[in-house]
């Protein structure tokens, strides 16, 4: 785990992960929009990070960042996919542009950053690549249109390319969390009192939490990772019975 670039790393699970991996001696290279936030993360973990801020669905501006990493440092060891963005609204309440920026983070981000490293890590035949996920790519409750379907997309896009990286020495990985502490909680005003009220029986976990759990997954790479147990409980039984689900996340 020389090299980890993360996707989503100025706040809440990407930033734990970041500063997991560095105190481990990786070689953090963090991905976010927000600058400012980079900065002062770098800041606080030191020289084992190096911010580069940009939009990981901008194509163009990926293409530059896969320029930069392959020049300074080779092939990323793990990338790690945290960027995501999300309003939990009805279609009517939804409007395209919304819609577009839900896709456009999480799965162009992945999809964008991903192909732009992936031919190196499948000539060095070895890499993890991590894709943070919410259980709505799972069971979809109601006023998540455009969220849901976002992170559905996230979902199929680790799973094809799980198939494609049999055999090649890389590993695609897919983790999902249930409700995790974060600011999306204060400035998404509502989303909380729309979580289903089946989210009660499913204990919060914190960012620190997921990042621990995110480096024992880059270290002994598996398909699929859900956490915490419980959660893992409801999708077992969404594949058994799915109608029973879609019930109780209506309550």
């Amino acid at each position: 785990m020389k090299v980890v670039l993360i996707t989503g790393a100025s706040s809440g699970i990407g930033a734990a992960t970041a500063r997991r991996f560095a105190a481990a001696g990786a070689q953090v290279i963090l991905v976010a929009r927000s600058a400012d936030r980079l900065a002062t993360l770098v800041d606080e973990i030191g020289d084992n990070a190096i911010a580069i801020p940009l939009d990981a669905s901008d194509a163009e501006a990926v293409t530059s960042l896969r320029d930069t990493v392959l020049s300074n440092y080779g092939a990323p060891d793990v990338l790690i996919h945290s960027a995501g963005a999300g309003l939990w609204k009805t279609l009517p309440d939804t409007t395209p542009a919304e819609a577009q920026i839900m896709m456009n983070a999480p799965y162009f981000a992945a999809f964008t950053v991903t192909q732009a490293f992936l031919p190196a890590m499948l000539e060095r035949r070895k890499g993890v690549i991590i894709s943070i996920n919410s259980p709505a790519c799972y069971f979809a409750w109601p006023s998540s249109v455009g969220y849901a379907a976002a992170r559905s997309a996230l979902r199929g896009f680790s799973e094809a390319l799980a198939q494609d990286l049999v055999g090649t020495g890389v590993s695609a990985c897919h983790a999902v969390f249930g409700k995790v502490t974060s600011e999306y909680w204060q400035t998404n005003e509502g989303a909380e009192e729309k979580f289903p009220t089946l989210a009660a029986l499913i204990p919060t976990m914190t960012p620190e939490h997921c990042a621990a759990a995110l480096t024992q997954l880059a270290r002994s790479p598996r398909h699929t990772l859900i956490q915490p147990f419980m959660l893992r409980v409801f999708v077992g039984v969404n594949a058994l019975f799915p109608w029973l689900i879609r019930r109780l996340v209506r309550l």
